[in-house]
């Protein structure tokens, strides 16, 4: 596995339990002890569910109430019982912090299968196999490289190399976690106004991640993050700014911004000889329906599941070839959506704001969670035959 992130991680833990002797080669010189959070919608927790993982049980299985979407003066646009929620998924989406989840999942591992600090360079997939170049000069022969490496993989680029690459959305992000026990916030939302957005997360451990968006050109970045939010947000409606209060106290490394980029098209395979693409590596998103880190569960679980189990390489590159089969598709329709919605939730223009807000608050709530079943029920897709309940892991 070339990454230690949530989907080169999910993939290790997959991959072990389906007899796999799996190296993750992290360039990063130890695990990351700040972030943000990451939301676990009801797919992904199915099929973290599938290799045996319990998030909830590992980092906190607190709920928010309600979630839904609000304008800037706090008036409901949509909302949804979280209760409602589970009754027709199964189970309620959950947050966590990254960090912790991370650490959970590289708690199910071997010892000494991560490696921090092990920066891969390249991989020479050559004759059936495949030799992953490390940056300390160490090489790694391998019978499957899943390249796990990020939004601007470089063996994307490497394999793929007449891509176009990644696409600007037009907007930045600014993320950071907050203790607020005091303001009893019960709801996960997230606040269209018009060219931002602001959104509140319970984390399941008791605190609160917060998230906020911007339409600026690439690269645009304030002396002070924390100042820029309170200028942008500071009077919207509670309890915003009770929180940017608390973000105040924060140091400002604690407050994360990056531009938003997706890939700008879908990539023609997942897959090339050895070599499997999977995450944001595969089909970067934009995060407006929060399915980045979810579609690379997915990815690496449905992976585990079509490969042979450790002892039956041969078969590799037909399973690789039944993955992107499996996968490209699926996350293809779930990246473009997320930048239609991205683009709802940023519109500028007072008359075309008004009407989107005005075209939500008149779905009917049942509807809204209707439309979230293709998401929510995506796992496993649809194609192929598989099924959770026959996962042989």
């Amino acid at each position: 596995m070339v990454g230690a992130g949530i989907g080169g991680l999910t993939a290790a833990v997959a991959l072990h339990c389906r007899g796999w002797r799996v190296t993750v080669c992290e360039r990063a010189p130890e695990p990351p002890t700040t972030g943000a959070g990451i939301g676990l919608a009801p797919n992904a927790l199915r099929a973290l569910e599938a290799i045996g993982v319990d998030a909830a049980r590992a980092v906190g299985s607190a709920v928010p109430v309600t979630m839904g979407v609000r304008r800037s003066d706090g008036r409901w646009l949509v909302r949804a019982e979280t209760v409602d929620m589970a009754a027709r998924y199964g189970m309620p989406p959950i947050a966590v912090p990254r960090p912790a989840f991370t650490a959970a999942l590289a708690a199910d591992l071997p010892p000494k299968a991560l490696r921090y600090g092990t920066e891969v360079t390249g991989v020479d997939d050559v004759m059936g196999r495949s030799t992953v170049r490390t940056a300390a000069g160490q090489d790694l022969s391998a019978d499957l490289v899943v390249a796990a490496d990020g939004i601007r993989s470089p063996l994307r680029r490497a394999y793929f190399p007449d891509h176009p690459g990644l696409h600007y959305i037009g907007e930045t992000a600014w993320r950071t976690i907050v203790d607020a026990p005091d303001l009893r916030i019960p709801s996960m939302s997230e606040t269209w106004g018009r060219g931002g957005r602001f959104g509140v997360t319970p984390l399941a451990d008791g605190r609160l991640y917060l998230y906020a968006t911007g339409l600026v050109p690439p690269g645009t970045r304030s002396a002070d993050s924390r100042a820029e939010l309170r200028r942008r947000f500071g009077s919207w409606h509670d309890p915003i700014p009770a929180l940017l209060e608390r973000v105040q106290r924060l140091d400002e490394a604690d407050v994360l911004q990056n531009d938003l980029y997706d890939l700008a098209a879908p990539l023609p395979r997942l897959h090339h000889g050895r070599i499997v693409w999977l995450g944001d590596a595969a089909h970067a998103m934009a995060p407006n329906l929060g399915q980045g880190g979810c579609q690379a569960i997915e990815d690496a679980v449905i992976l585990a599941h079509l490969l042979p189990r450790g002892d039956g390489t041969d078969s590799v590159p037909a399973a690789l070839a039944a993955y992107t089969a499996a996968r490209r598709d699926r996350t293809n329709a779930v990246r473009a959506r997320a930048r239609w919605v991205g683009r709802l939730g940023a519109l500028r223009n007072p008359l075309a704001a008004a009407a989107r807000d005005l075209a939500v608050r008149a779905t009917p709530t049942r509807l809204a969670l209707r439309g979230m079943d293709d998401l929510f029920n995506g796992f496993p897709p649809g194609g192929g035959g598989i099924h959770r309940d026959r996962l042989p892991l």
